[in-house]
């Protein structure tokens, strides 16, 4: 087994501490070149914002650390397969590479639901890197949800 990488582990540590605020435990992280831009954790309920997933305000933190809205050159490393939502920003951000950690059936647009990098009306596909830290977020949503049933 090999060790995760340091933003996956941010991205894991971030969604953890939603999960204690009582928020869906996803987290997510924007690096470039190997450096932290932005870390971010889902947030609709704190913020009564129901576009405040992890991945939105990722990328909005590190958009506003470069001052600008394209973000070539960077990665996403969130511990959830990105909704509609999500991957529509990922992709208007112009984000290089998605890795993301569980796979979301019911919610998720990268492997599951409409695909949406795949589709043609997508102007813009980032390379995608499934699984990475899979078990431990899965363990992370399932103990949340389970908390709560």
């Amino acid at each position: 087994m090999f060790p995760l990488p340091e933003p996956m582990r941010r991205a894991l540590a971030a969604a953890t501490e939603a999960a204690a605020r009582g928020e869906v435990p996803v987290g997510a992280v924007v690096t470039r070149s190997g450096s932290v831009l932005a870390v971010a954790a889902n947030a609709p309920r704190a913020l009564a914002d129901p576009t405040a997933h992890a991945e939105i305000l990722a990328i909005r933190a590190a958009a506003r650390a470069l001052g600008r809205d394209r973000l070539d050159g960077c990665d996403l490393w969130v511990t959830l397969e990105p909704c509609a939502m999500c991957a529509g920003a990922i992709a208007h951000a112009r984000l290089d590479r998605l890795y993301y950690g569980a796979e979301d059936a019911k919610g998720g647009a990268v492997a599951h639901g409409p695909r949406f990098f795949g589709q043609p009306t997508c102007h813009h596909r980032p390379e995608i890197y499934a699984g990475i830290g899979e078990s431990e977020a899965a363990a992370l949503l399932r103990a949340f949800f389970a908390a709560r049933r």
